[in-house]
């Protein structure tokens, strides 16, 4: 039996390289060979801080006699889903249909051309309610392949006929000032009064929610800067904080933040230290980029994924052991162990968190660390013909980047280019979104009538709705397999912990626009977030990314900039600049010198801004016309609204 996963990417499948399952990694090949035994496939999907995908492998794919069945009856097939969170999508989306208790592990069983007729998630060796064991399900579907295949294929065939229509939602206005405020009402009503957050248990931090409250708090909104407050306070006093190293694990099992699922994972921690930034909040923010500097960040510069739930202490392996631990008792262990793997989009939101927390709060070394992964992810991730989704110790993953990677990665560029006054990390981010704009108009276009470049709207003569074809696309195009079987998500809405794609596309967008003046990237977000729009007024706790951005395309386009001149002394313009927030606003401090490169290289924003008198001098914006001058703290302050 071959070892296929002894060299793979991901840490969570070499976790699985000794199993005696016949494993394959994800691949053409795989589904090749399942065609020639005429065999179903199983696309077992996990991740390496997955508790319950550690114990099934512990207790059935290391079992002799289960992967003896198992090789004898399918092709297996292993996936890490954040290295194919496409893939990941895709099947998860497939499985709602036999399952609503979904999570991972994700069991996913399906025929030769890759469409699902059933699936679950965890599956123990023996029957434990309601959980029938594992073999018991392999033997159910080898007897509906064997006895009743016509049917199961026949199911199949439905569901991905299904899965192909989830991208046809008809497109609606962005949300005004009166859907904010039902929006704002509804997450009111889902706060946890008594213990803080959002609904029971298990509770989540949902930093996107968290985000989205402070851009409407930016515009004027009280009750959402209250509740946004009120849930950091709470979080941050809570057991789902680590006070030592400092982070936040994942979530909670318990409605007052108990007994929290100990990984602490990098998306979770940038988004978190982006808004508790926002609020002012010191002491946790600065835990949060400590953590994620010297726990997460490698030496390469990029930083890892996650740190595993589980460690061993005093030779025995358990779960949030090293957590109870106080500071001198930790240094006599060894830490829970690292998901190595750098994965470009969730660098990208690591990257920004760092650049805007330390220009805000003052921490020039935050600013360095995000310096040293953006140069990283340039030099390793970013290739001559394609942008690289994930990489381990120099070896780069086979997974096509996705758009979350573009979009998390050139918005954290843009956020670095502010912070740092480098022209170069702007230009760079300007490229890849160019470059997921171009993917969309290298096919032929879905409808007759074109997007309206003022109002990103257009419709189809036949139908009255709007583009089916989605307004950002990956550059080369979806992973091949899922391409080749018609499984690709075109526009998968669904926002989990952290933004998807679209949403990080068109918040990039957004940003550009206010830099460059370039209608083009002001149509393509609204374009994409009126996709979103319906659905995400409906379900807000579910969408907190999109109605952000969406708060930013509603809001009057604002731009702050100021040149500084010889003195700085902690209260002038730049200070002040710093400190201002509004949803949807840009804010960059740089030197003549660097304003001129700006200009040079396009960004119109940055035209004919000089000092004045040799002191800091701030332009204020809106939209692109701008007020005169103001040298002085009080005359900003006065300016801002």
């Amino acid at each position: 039996m071959a070892n296929r996963l002894a060299s793979a990417v991901s840490p969570y499948l070499r976790s699985h390289a000794d199993n005696p399952v016949d494993w394959f990694e994800w691949g053409a090949e795989a589904f090749e060979a399942a065609r020639a035994r005429q065999v179903p496939v199983l696309v077992s999907i996990g991740y390496s801080t997955c508790h319950w995908c550690h114990v099934m492998a512990r207790e059935s794919f290391s079992d002799p006699v289960l992967a003896a069945y198992l090789n004898d009856n399918f092709v297996a097939i292993k996936v890490d889903r954040e290295e194919y969170p496409d893939v990941d999508a895709t099947y998860l989306a497939s499985a709602s249909a036999f399952t609503s208790n979904l999570g991972w592990p994700l069991n996913v069983f399906v025929t030769p051309e890759g469409q699902a007729f059933f699936a679950g998630t965890y599956f123990p060796p023996v029957p434990v309610q309601p959980h029938p064991a594992f073999r018991q399900v392999l033997e159910a579907v080898v007897d509906a392949w064997t006895d009743r295949r016509a049917e199961a294929e026949g199911n199949a065939l439905h569901i991905a006929t299904a899965l192909r229509a989830l991208g046809d939602r008809a497109p609606g206005d962005l949300p005004g000032e009166a859907e904010f405020a039902a929006v704002v009402a509804e997450l009111r009503e889902y706060e946890d009064t008594e213990y803080g957050g959002f609904g029971g248990a298990p509770k989540f931090p949902v930093a996107t929610v968290i985000d989205l409250l402070l851009e409407r708090g930016s515009v004027g909104d009280a009750t959402a800067q209250a509740l946004a407050e009120r849930t950091l306070t709470a979080m941050a006093g809570s057991d789902l904080r680590d006070r030592i190293e400092g982070g936040f694990f994942r979530y909670s099992t318990m409605r007052d933040w108990s007994d929290p699922h100990y990984e602490r994972m990098l998306y979770d921690n940038a988004l978190l230290l982006g808004v508790y930034a926002r609020v002012g909040q010191h002491g946790v923010a600065e835990g949060i980029a400590s953590f994620l500097i010297q726990v997460m960040q490698q030496d390469g510069g990029g930083f890892a994924s996650a740190q595993d739930s589980e460690s061993t202490v005093d030779g025995e392996r358990v779960e949030g052991g090293y957590y109870a631990l106080d500071a001198d008792e930790r240094a006599a262990q060894t830490p829970p162990a690292l998901d190595r793997k750098i994965l470009t989009g969730w660098n990208g939101l690591a990257i920004e968190a760092l650049a805007a927390a330390g220009a805000r709060l003052g921490h020039p070394e935050w600013i360095a660390a995000a310096r040293r992964a953006a140069d990283f992810l340039l030099a390793e991730h970013v290739l001559d013909d394609r942008l690289v989704r994930a990489s381990i110790d120099g070896t780069v993953s086979a997974a096509r980047a996705t758009l979350e990677d573009y979009g998390m990665f050139a918005g954290a560029l843009i956020e670095l280019a502010l912070a740092t006054g480098e022209v170069r990390y702007a230009i760079e981010a300007r490229r890849l979104v160019d470059a997921a704009l171009a993917a969309t108009v290298a096919e032929p276009p879905a409808v007759a009538e074109p997007v309206d470049p003022s109002t990103g709207s257009g419709t189809d003569p036949s139908t009255g709705s709007a583009p089916a074809r989605p307004v950002f696309a990956v550059p080369g195009g979806a992973d091949p397999v899922l391409a080749a079987h018609g499984l690709a998500l075109e526009s998968d809405p669904s926002e989990g912990a952290y933004p998807n794609g679209i949403s990080a596309m068109a918040r990039a967008a957004q940003r550009l626009y206010a830099l460059t003046a370039d209608a083009r990237y002001l149509a393509a977000a609204t374009a994409a977030m009126r996709g979103f729009a319906p659905l995400a007024v409906k379900r807000p706790i579910a969408f907190g990314a999109a109605l952000g951005v969406m708060s930013a395309l509603g809001t009057e386009s604002s731009q702050l900039v100021v040149v500084t001149g010889a003195a700085h002394d902690g209260t002038d313009v730049a200070s002040v600049a710093l400190a201002w927030q509004r949803s949807g606003a840009v804010v960059a401090v740089v030197t003549a010198e660097q304003a001129r490169a700006f200009s040079d290289a396009g960004f119109e924003l940055f035209e004919g801004r000089t000092t004045r008198d040799g002191e800091s001098t701030a332009y204020l914006c809106r939209d692109f016309v701008c007020t005169l001058p103001v040298t002085d703290a009080a005359s900003l302050l006065a300016l801002l609204p």
